[in-house]
């Protein structure tokens, strides 16, 4: 054996037992190697047998730093090479990571090695959303600045994530409080305001008390409270910055259509949208014929029909009636609650200028978030009833002829028109003269993006008393935040008290201006961020277009599904606004979407509502309390919060477990896109924990086989042999075919494991001259470590350095001199492929993954045939005879049949 081993290239290590305290040394040649007792072959050269908690420690030690370098690097765009952009929700540098980063990172970084390994060019960008309020609540909090809370915080999380392994493109790495990146956020922003789509007006806004800002109608909550700070929001007229996301409603809907499925969060930006069948119009408002300079918008379901306006009204709530308007007290004036109220004040339509009376109708609330409507008499009864109770003339100009075709009359240019085309037409004219007509639904309101805080990107506007609102010149960006050190965290923005900041010269005159002393909300910086990770280091625009446009769409976006709302709706609206600017070619910034779960930790709860830690729990019992007061305490499961005592520290964990376990836990506890229950008793840990050791114990029989002094001679196996060998080549290009079919199409990573685990189940029972002979099975065992590899990088790159140095090779076509994780992607053979169409099915017993059957595709979704074909093989007569089968799940799509049995 020992002659065969330096055959092998491997060399015997002498252990020198601790003497007197002296640690143990390792000869290997010249070098000396200190505490290495328990080593790993790429460190001492000898093939440790066993794979132990010990091993598991020398294997990370040794590799994590090499498969970073391995990893790392991202040349610049070859076009020539198909492109792949996997992305995952840059995080919030809190300061520290918490398990659902692991869970979102592990997953990015796994699709993201996969798909290097078939040869595409990978980005896999990471950067931190680093404005907000929590950094400036901590500086108020610890007296500290927001920006070195916010880059000491960075630093240290940075760390974290390396020590998770993570080949994240790091040359992309982006900062959003950076002024080389919030320039470009204003840069974009004075676009939107020079299409007209940024813009200020005095609304009934939300106000968090707590946090001392406004907030988005998106950031609350449907009890009514903020989406961050938890507190009852308030209602408040201010003057505030608006963009005009209703614009591109009608666009964004119907682009959903062409987007694959999003695991139900198409149909949540669908409802957040709304039916986009009507529009917003303009009108002066005049009293006594006079115009007043005060403007109204309102909208209607039917604009068509626009000529037939009787009136236009407005809720008791609006802010005519009490902000800042002029009219206020005319308006009030008039008001008698619980009435509808004809007022003074005409409303005159900047498209038709025809006029129509303002109306204060009784009830508070419209349709929708509406606060201003079109009355139109011939499209709602509503209207008519309301015109005939207040003698509102209007006139009719809806006909309908005898085929059922309605048309227009009395609609100047538009008379004789068909309905359709109509809304089409008009709705375009009032686009054109900047008028309304932006085709959007009752319920959708426009994006208030201003906050009344410091740590925030600067509004890059300017105030002149003769000028108005004026943009900063572009060439003047960034208008960067002044260093202000006292916060107070009370109303009013803190930029106020930098007078030598805001006080400045109006862009256009040169006169005495002052600057916008309110910051953007945190999401504007990461609805473009996307775009910024193409071309990171551009300090002349925000990205190049011929780059944004190889590496746009994101082809997988990975991140929570609580931002399926406000992230992704603002960030598909920056995306068809860049595309419209003709920035980027793409419309949809995202292609698929894969929303991951929440990992959930056990909470003990007493009825009070207090949290309990779990040594405080008396678990004994039939029912769990209080280990000293005896109260009965609620067991429940919920996301993880250090106030409810049930997060985890993935460095603990890690340190625990090591890398490779816990990534392949979190892959294989559940789908994505379920919850994880955090609970490493169950039997998803113990299985990976199993499976690596399966792993180690299989590479080693094949190793031991070969260096047993006898060279592979394929020709000397029988028929019966060289049939085991045809099944497992055929048992392989099952699982070749199903493992990247998870990986590029429903990305169940859990099943992908499962195909895995089997495979080298039925690798482990291959006879033993199978295992020196055959062909088959060393090709077998490589692809199965190369398909391990994106998933636990690290033992299998040892595994692998291992088998290179394996004498006889059988197997030409792996690159044998590079790493595993530069080994191209297993393909299925073309051999294979022209056989009958069969299906290798996943045999599973009460969860547990038992082997694989082959099933014909014609039968494969048929649950009763299938199970009848499971339990007359060899593998259900063996495992399933017997025993009480309680209920039986086919899933068709991930090949796997689940037998739940009772013993």
């Amino acid at each position: 054996m020992a002659s065969a081993w330096r055959r092998l290239g491997f060399y015997v290590c002498f252990l020198k037992s601790k003497l007197n305290g002296g640690p143990d040394i390792i000869s290997r040649g010249r070098r000396v190697i200190p505490g290495c007792a328990r080593g790993i072959y790429s460190a001492t050269g000898t093939w440790t047998k066993e794979y132990t908690l010990q091993t598991r420690k020398d294997v990370e030690n040794w590799w994590h730093k090499r498969i970073k370098e391995e990893t790392s690097k991202i040349s610049e765009a070859d076009k020539s090479k198909p492109k792949f952009y996997v992305l995952s929700m840059f995080p919030y540098p809190s300061g520290k990571l918490h398990m659902g980063h692991v869970r979102v990172y592990t997953i990015s970084d796994t699709i993201a090695r996969f798909q290097k390994m078939r040869g595409m060019q990978v980005i896999n960008p990471m950067g931190w959303d680093a404005f907000g309020l929590p950094a400036e609540n901590a500086a108020i909090e610890r007296n500290l600045h927001p920006e070195s809370w916010t880059q000491s915080n960075i630093k240290h999380m940075r760390k974290q994530l390396d020590r998770l392994g993570l080949c994240f493109s790091w040359d992309r790495e982006i900062t959003t409080c950076l002024p080389d990146y919030y320039k470009w956020t204003q840069y974009l922003f004075i676009k939107l305001y020079e299409a007209g789509l940024a813009y200020q007006k005095e609304a009934l806004v939300n106000w968090d008390p707590v946090d001392q800002t406004v907030l988005a109608n998106e950031q609350v909550d449907e009890h009514g409270c903020s989406w961050r700070s938890g507190a009852k929001v308030e209602q408040k007229y201010l003057r505030q910055w608006f963009i005009k996301t209703t614009a591109y409603a009608k666009a964004m809907q119907d682009a959903l259509a062409d987007l694959p499925e999003w695991y139900g969060i198409k149909g949540m930006q669908a409802h957040w949208i709304g039916d986009c069948v009507g529009c917003h119009l303009d009108f002066t408002l005049k009293v006594d014929g006079h115009v007043t300079g005060e403007k109204l918008t309102a909208y209607t379901a039917t604009p068509e029909a626009i000529y037939g306006t009787s009136h236009v009204a407005i809720s008791p709530s609006h802010r005519l009636l009490h902000g800042h308007s002029s009219l206020k007290e005319t308006f009030r004036k008039a008001l008698v609650p619980g009435q509808d109220c004809l007022t003074p004040v005409t409303a005159v339509n900047m498209l038709t200028q025809r006029e129509a009376p303002v109306v204060i109708l009784a009830k508070a609330d419209f349709e929708g978030s509406l606060d201003s409507k079109i009355g139109i008499p011939s499209t709602s009864p509503e209207d008519a009833s309301l015109a005939q109770t207040l003698g509102l003339p209007y006139s009719e100009v809806i006909e309908t002829l005898p085929d059922g075709t309605e048309r227009l009359r009395n609609s100047a240019e538009f008379t004789g028109m068909n309905r359709q085309d109509a809304f089409l037409a008009l709705t375009q004219k009032a686009r054109r003269k900047r008028v309304g007509g932006d085709v959007t639904s009752d319920k959708l309101k426009d994006w208030l993006v201003s906050r009344q805080r410091y740590w925030g990107t600067p509004i890059p506007m300017v105030h002149c008393p003769a000028c108005g609102p004026v943009p900063v010149p572009l060439q003047d960006l960034p208008v960067t935040l002044p260093h202000i050190t006292a916060f107070t965290g009370k109303g009013g923005s803190p930029l106020a008290t930098a007078s030598d900041w805001v006080n400045c010269a109006c862009p256009r005159c040169r006169g005495a201006a002052k600057r916008e002393t309110d910051t953007m909300d945190t999401f504007v910086d990461s609805a473009w961020y996307y775009f910024r990770y193409t071309d990171p280091q551009n300090a002349h625009s925000p990205f190049n277009a011929a780059l944004a446009d190889y590496w746009m769409p994101v082809d997988l976006y990975i991140g929570g599904k609580e931002h399926a709302v406000m992230h992704l709706f603002y960030a598909r609206f920056f995306s068809h606004f860049c595309h419209d600017q003709n920035m980027v070619k793409h419309r949809e910034p995202f292609h698929k979407l894969l929303a991951q779960g929440l990992i959930k930790g056990q909470t003990f709860r007493l009825p009070s509502g207090q949290y309990l830690q779990r040594e405080e729990v008396d678990l004994t019992g039939s029912v769990p309390v209080h280990a000293n007061t005896k109260e009965t305490v609620e067991v429940t499961w919920e996301k993880m919060s250090k106030s409810k005592h049930n997060g985890v520290d993935p460095q603990e964990v890690v340190g625990r477990y090591g890398i490779d376990t816990i990534r392949l836990y979190i892959l294989f506890a559940a789908p994505p896109e379920k919850d994880i229950l955090w609970d490493v008793k169950a039997d998803a840990l113990p299985g990976v924990l199993r499976w690596q050791q399966r792993l180690w114990a299989l590479v080693t029989r094949f190793i031991e086989a070969r260096a047993s002094g006898t060279l592979p001679r394929p020709q000397v196996l029988s028929n019966e042999e060289r049939a085991e060998g045809r099944k497992l080549w055929e048992h392989k290009n099952s699982v070749i075919s199903e493992v990247t079919a998870h990986f590029t199409e429903d990305f169940s990573l859990n099943s992908a494991i499962s195909q895995l685990m089997g495979f080298s189940n039925a690798l482990l029972q291959a006879s033993q001259r199978v295992v020196l002979h055959s062909p088959e099975f060393e090709d077998a065992v490589c692809a199965l470590t190369v398909m391990a590899a994106p998933m636990a990088p690290h033992i299998t790159s040892e595994l692998w350095a291992g088998l290179q140095q394996v004498p006889g090779k059988l197997c030409a076509h792996y690159a044998w001199d590079a790493g595993v994780l530069l080994q191209a992607w297993p393909a299925v053979d073309p051999q294979f492929l022209q056989q009958p169409d069969v299906v290798e099915m996943a045999v599973l017993i009460n969860n547990k993954a038992c082997g694989t059957i082959p099933v014909p595709q014609r039968v494969s979704r048929d649950q009763d045939k299938v199970h009848e074909l499971v339990l007359q093989s060899e593998l259900g007569v063996r495992l399933l005879q017997g025993r009480s089968i309680k209920k039986t799940f086919l899933s068709p799509r991930t090949a796997l049949i689940n037998f739940l049995v009772q013993d």
